[in-house]
């Protein structure tokens, strides 16, 4: 399939490993130009060569931290520096702290608010300018199957993701004119290390070995097994394609199965 994309340029937040860097090779197979960012130069430099050599296409990285809205701004304007413009911005970041009401402070609060809401709108208001330019773009922001089912310890996640949700929606019915689609993938789980953490942070509470848990979490999964990066990835490629033209304003999620809702 003609996935029409060939040589649009790319952001992917995030990305030096897990989901973002599984995207990122999917676009740098489409001979797009791709830009990857992280806060780790190290894993960005590693990930940049890996993807370079395996599809002859130059790789940008840039270090950013996407809780400091200078490094926002400073990645856009050098990749837009670099390519001319952002026609595809994939929105990805870490989760943040795990934990039940009581144990999470206001600092705690702030960072995950800066974190998953904030650098979605901070990043989006950075690309638009150009995507109304061309009248063409694609945003695409990277979830969690909580903002359908709530994960019972993830009071954060929870929060803030649900928080993209509504600006995505909104977003979609405000930028369609600009021939803009915002469309959301909503993760369940899945193979990264955001899992270990997740698992190990539980035990801590349960008691339990996290092995145990990451078995009892897959239990949960009708298909029976966790998701891998790069069927996340598949999605976010679709929906940045021309075929995906007339789909936005949805939240898609990929989870084996795990979300036990209708809609």
């Amino acid at each position: 399939m003609n996935l029409g994309i060939q040589n649009k340029t790319v952001l992917v937040t995030a990305s030096s490993k897990g989901i973002g860097k599984a995207a990122a090779e999917l676009f740098a197979s489409e001979k797009c130009n791709v830009a990857i960012c992280s806060r780790s130069e190290f894993e960005l430099e590693k990930t940049a060569e890996e993807l370079s050599a395996k599809y002859e296409n130059e790789i940008f990285w840039i270090v950013c931290d996407l809780n400091n809205p200078s490094d926002i701004k400073n990645t856009v304007e050098n990749v837009e520096e670099k390519f001319g413009g952002i026609d595809i911005l994939v929105n990805n970041c870490g989760g943040p702290s795990a934990g039940f009401f009581e144990e999470l402070n206001e600092e705690k609060w702030n960072f995950g608010y800066e974190q998953v809401l904030l650098s979605v709108v901070r990043f989006v208001q950075a690309v638009l300018p150009n995507m109304k330019k061309k009248n063409w773009g694609r945003i695409i922001n990277i979830t969690s199957v909580a903002v359908k089912q709530p994960i019972d310890n993830l009071l954060l996640s929870n929060t803030f993701r649900a928080g993209v949700i509504g600006l995505s929606k909104t977003l979609s019915n405000q930028l369609a004119k600009h021939n803009i689609t915002v469309n959301s993938v909503a993760p369940g789980y899945t193979l990264t290390e955001r899992i270990y953490e997740l698992a190990v942070n539980k035990a801590k509470v349960t008691g339990e070995s996290h092995e145990t848990i990451i078995a009892n979490m897959t239990k949960e999964i009708p298909l029976g097994r966790m998701a891998r990066p790069e069927e996340i990835a598949s999605a976010i490629l679709f929906l940045a394609s021309e075929q995906a033209s007339y789909i936005t304003g949805n939240t898609i999620q990929i989870d084996g199965g795990l979300y036990k809702g209708l809609m």
